[in-house]
Order: C-alpha cells, then structure tokens, then sequence
C-alpha cells in the first residue's frame, strides 16, 4: 500500500494486468502490437500520456517535472496481458495484417505473442452493426444468458493467464443510433430486459454489465450507447467501479477541440464548419450505413455547441453552420483523410477562413488512448474511485459526465483537469496557473 502526502492510500500495481478488448480489430492490434514492441525496446510509445508525458509539481521556479509513470505507481507495461473477443477467428497477428494498419515487418518482430491472442466469441447482432458480420459469435437463449457467458470469458481469464486484476476497453464498431429508454433507468429494469431480449439493449452494453458485474473497470471508445446510461452508472457505483467514455478523440475531433478553443478566447466568430472524412478501414465500412453513422455524427456534432457556448455569446455563434460528413473509401484503408472548412469574421465582421487538411492514421492515434486508458483506470480503481472518471475526458468526443453539468470538451482544460487529478491523488498541490507569487 502506498501512502501519499494526503494521507490516502494507493494499492500497489502487484502482479499482471489484464486488458480485455472487445473486438480485435485495427485499434485493438495496434495497441497490442505496440505495447510489445515498446516493452521489447523497438520503438518508442509516441502518443502516450502515461509514457512520454510529465507532470509540474510546484512553483515554476522549483523546476519539477517527473514523468507521469513516475509520478504515480502505474501498472508497469511488463505486467501487461491482452485478450479479447471479436466475430472473426484470426489471431491478433493474422487480424493485424488484415488491418494493414503496421507495416509486416514490424508485426514479425512480434509475430509468436500476437499469435497466442485468439479471440474468444462475441457477443454480436447485425441490428446493431448492419455492415459487419462474422461465425465467431455466442448463441444463448437470451441477452441476460449471453452477459452470463461474458462474466465466464473474463474469470475464465484472469484465472488462466493469472492475472491480479483487469480492465475493459471497447474497441468494437459503431452500433445504430440509440436513445436511453425506460429499460435503462434501473439495474432491475436493465436486466429485466435483456431476459426479455429486449432491443434497447445493445451488444457494447452487455459487455459493460458484464464488466461491472465481475468489479472490472470499463472503457467505451466507440460512440454507442453503452455505459452511459442510469442502470450501468449506478451499478459501477454500487459495485465500486470506474467507468469512462465515449468515443476516442483522434482525427478531426481533436483538431476541433483545439481550434474552436482558440476561436473562443480570442472572441472570433464562427459562421460555419464544414467536415469531411475518407477512410477505408472496418470503421468507414460499418460508418456507410446510415444509423451507424447517425451515432458518430452526434458524437462530432455536440464538440462545438459546448466549446463555444452559443448562448452566452450569440453575436459570435448564435447562428453557424455546422455539417459532418463520413465516407467509406475503401483505397485509403485506415490511413483517414479529414477536410476541415471553417468560416469566421473578426473586426468589424470582417470575413475569413481557415482550411484543414489532416492527413491522419486513425489507429495510429486510437492505440495510445487505449494503452493510457487501461492503466489510468487501473490506477483508479486501486485508488479507490468509482462511478463516471471525468478527469478522462481529454481522451474521448462525447465525454460521460454528471448529468447536472454540461461536458468539458477544450483540450488544454481536460488536460489540467487531468494533471490536477493525479497532483491531488499525491497530496500535491493543484496549479492553477495565476502565477502571482512570482511578482509580489
């Protein structure tokens, strides 16, 4: 046990940790591919927080800066162990190379371990991803019979790779579109319903129960209704444990949490943003159906609304124009593409533009969120958190939040919410950046 200068208590990062992803896709090798790469000493964790980043203790002038792995006891990469399920029966290295994500030559330096990872079968219904379909798949009477099954892989699991603990990262594909229901307002009802088989409870929520059921912390990086719904909410918080999403925040979205930021603090106004993708991965394909697509489309839109709060400022952005558009195109495969048009005015209403074009790696960007999540979420359940981790925001579109309060989408403020959680996690103090101490 670790006790820091509050006086709180960290349970020590002993043993193996267990990250569990459902679908063993591009994200998911990617991720997996990577973390043995680094731990062999081949190449560099570039994107990771937990990893590269540092963190500021005290006054500027002291000069601190640990890394963040330093700072706080996190699961060391060593102790890391990677399972999974998927509707598909290639290995981690064969689903890899179908990726086409990481280049062969990279995924042969890893090629036995990622090997050994096989999925286990899902849980999966073409109602909700009409564009994907695949024989790895569980059959069971009914929904609550399939979370049973679920609850089985992950003890099954942690028992046979001998695991201490474990998390949860969702890495499966964009379901329909879906609205929180009257099913979704207890536990009772919840599982009421999916004894029922009941269609307002999706496959990405059935792997949430399950997670939260066996106390495993659960991650949503996809834009479905999945844990964010009262039922799942209050079960982490009855069961002690953390939860997080949705979405993660790589391509376009990233940039906008940024520029729109910028807009805002400098008071110019905004009179319309036009998105565009391409991209040819699993991800565009299950996109080109229209309720898949109408899911992440929600998750994009909402970005901006929040940052530049229209209300409060309707001379600046009371009326713009705002349009997200996704294509599949095949050719690009997970190398996305993502124009940006943006139409603004300054002095005296005065027009201008600014054009982005992102020529990005959509798994290239997920992978490291996935690797940060799975050790942060650790790192909060062995402090003793539980319920919505909104000091997570940083890493995803749609972040969960209490339902009295609006998201924080600006990145630079997700990131010091981020940094003033781990300082006050250690008894350090919290920066807030006012400075005066430096001029008295």
């Amino acid at each position: 046990m670790i006790k820091t200068k509050s006086g709180a208590e960290i349970k020590e990062p002993v043993g193996k940790l267990g990250v569990l992803l459902p679908g063993l896709g591009a994200v998911a090798t990617t991720f997996i591919a990577g973390t043995l790469l680094v731990r062999k000493g081949l190449a560099l964790p570039i994107g990771s927080l937990t990893q590269m980043g540092t963190i500021r203790l005290g006054k500027r002038t002291e000069r601190k800066f640990p890394k963040i792995k330093e700072f706080v006891p996190l699961a060391d990469l060593n102790d890391l162990v990677f399972g999974g399920w998927d509707i598909f029966e290639d290995n981690a290295y064969e689903s890899a190379l179908k990726a086409g994500v990481l280049r062969k030559e990279h995924l042969d330096l890893v090629k036995d371990e990622l090997e050994q990872i096989k999925p286990m079968k899902a849980v999966f219904d073409r109602k909700y991803v009409k564009k994907l379909d695949g024989p790895n798949v569980k059959k069971a009477k009914d929904k609550f019979e399939l979370a049973q099954m679920l609850r089985e892989d992950i003890r099954n699991f942690k028992e046979r790779n001998n695991c201490d603990r474990l998390v949860m990262i969702w890495c499966g594909s964009t379901e329909i579109y879906m609205e929180p229901s009257d099913v979704h307002r207890s536990l009772e009802k919840f599982e009421e319903a999916m004894k029922k088989n009941d269609d307002a409870i999706s496959p990405s929520m059935i792997y949430a129960y399950a997670a939260i059921a066996e106390g495993v912390p659960y991650a949503n990086g996809a834009p479905n209704l999945s844990v964010d719904i009262p039922a799942l909410i209050q079960f982490a918080k009855e069961m002690n444990v953390p939860i997080a999403g949705k979405d993660f925040k790589t391509g376009q979205t990233l940039v906008k949490t940024v520029i729109a930021p910028m807009l805002k603090a400098r008071m110019l106004g905004l009179t319309g943003w036009f998105s565009v993708n391409i991209l040819g991965n699993r991800d565009g394909e299950v996109l080109d159906d229209p309720e898949s697509f109408k899911t992440k489309e929600v998750s994009k839109l909402g970005v901006l609304e929040y940052i530049l709060q229209p209300e409060l400022y309707p001379d600046l952005y009371g009326n713009y124009y705002h349009k997200v558009r996704i294509n599949f195109y095949p050719p690009r495969g997970d190398e996305k593409e993502a124009w940006d048009n943006i139409d603004i005015f300054g002095w005296l209403g005065y027009p201008m533009q600014i054009k982005i074009n992102f020529l990005c790696r959509d798994s290239i960007l997920a992978a490291p969120i996935v690797l940060d999540l799975a050790l942060f979420l650790d790192l909060a359940q062995r402090s003793g958190m539980h319920g919505i981790q909104e000091w997570l925001s940083f890493y995803f579109k749609s972040p969960m939040h209490a339902p009295t309060i609006y998201p924080e989408h600006d990145l630079f403020i997700q990131l010091m919410k981020l940094k003033n959680r781990l300082r006050h996690l250690m008894g350090e103090e919290l920066i807030t950046h006012l400075g005066l101490e430096y001029y008295d």
